[in-house]
């Protein structure tokens, strides 16, 4: 099948990597521009571009794909079909017709639950215990194209965002190369998505992952789960912020009322923290300035004591 590839991240270049594999001809990728890191503001390739230029197959960057000059140069390319994962631009219902066969997407959800740009982290933060990936047929709307192929896994308990999004990296390689078969063969049937069972998860922001210890300690430690690596759950310790990098929920029963985000004991290896029901084990985290390390780390140069409350300021 002739593809053209449209995609920016590592979820994406995973996706771009299962199709050449699987012997499609990507006929041109398109790609966000390079951006500036770092304090040398130096220009980087987004892991699409780098997967692309490894396998000599041309590259696309406009900044505004929607543009008459740039979808003129789309065109110059011959494709039975547009797949795209997490490319960060809208594209126009023009666009998506090009192809004969329309153009697909790869979405990290079970659709139509967690429409939008972050169902990665919100299925975690929201408690589910399935996710998985959804080809769709594109529409002009966000994420509200029928159905055509899904693959569900489950949720582990232990699962943060790197980890689940990594499986589900790997698993919308896997779903994308079997549902161009089965379209191929004329095999896949659409389904519309039914709006009652809609839900969107917005961008995640930085501001989203402040802890409220007077939550319970299994949603604060969603939380924790859902914004790790990024952009981190966090509070505060005497005025400076306190990232939390790892914690389990506690058995501990907050019977004589402590105050949620209390330090109620440090152990070698944790310290509990109370939540508005239960506690919480914390057993990595990251002072501001510092490094992230480890309690037993941590504890050896921050002396913690019982009583103080994280939070506070």
């Amino acid at each position: 099948m002739k593809i053209v590839f449209m995609g920016t991240p590592d979820y994406a270049a995973v996706a771009l990597e299962a199709l050449i594999a699987a012997g499609h001809e990507i006929t041109a990728v398109v790609t966000q521009p390079d951006k500036p890191k770092g304090r040398s503001k130096e220009l980087l390739p987004s892991p699409v571009k780098v997967c692309a230029k490894n396998h000599g197959i041309p590259v696309l960057q406009p900044r505004r794909i929607k543009r008459p000059e740039a979808m003129e140069e789309l065109r110059r390319f011959p494709a039975d079909v547009y797949v795209v994962a997490a490319f960060g631009q809208i594209l126009s219902q023009e666009i998506l017709d090009i192809p004969p066969l329309g153009s697909v997407n790869i979405h990290a959800s079970l659709l139509p639950k967690y429409r939008g740009a972050s169902p990665i982290q919100h299925v975690i933060i929201d408690g589910e215990e399935r996710t998985g990936i959804t080809i769709m047929q594109m529409d002009a709307g966000i994420d509200t194209g029928d159905i055509l192929y899904q693959k569900e896994i489950s949720i582990a308990p232990e699962d943060n965002y790197e980890t689940l999004h990594d499986k589900l990296a790997t698993l919308g390689g896997q779903a994308i190369t079997e549902a161009l078969t089965l379209l191929e063969q004329g095999k896949l049937k659409a389904v519309k998505q039914d709006e009652s069972l809609s839900c969107y998860a917005p961008l995640i922001g930085k501001d989203m992952g402040k802890i409220d210890f007077s939550q319970d300690a299994e949603t604060i430690h969603r939380l924790i789960r859902g914004m790790t690596p990024w952009p981190s759950a966090f509070t505060s310790y005497k005025g400076r912020q306190l990232k939390i990098w790892r914690a389990v929920p506690s058995v501990a029963e907050n019977s004589y009322g402590p105050a949620p985000g209390e330090i109620l004991s440090i152990e070698k290896d944790y310290v509990t923290v109370a939540a508005g029901k239960g506690a919480l084990r914390i057993y990595e985290l990251q002072l501001e300035g510092k490094k992230r390390m480890t309690a037993h780390d941590f504890l050896l140069g921050v002396k913690m004591q019982p009583g103080e409350v994280l939070g506070a300021n």
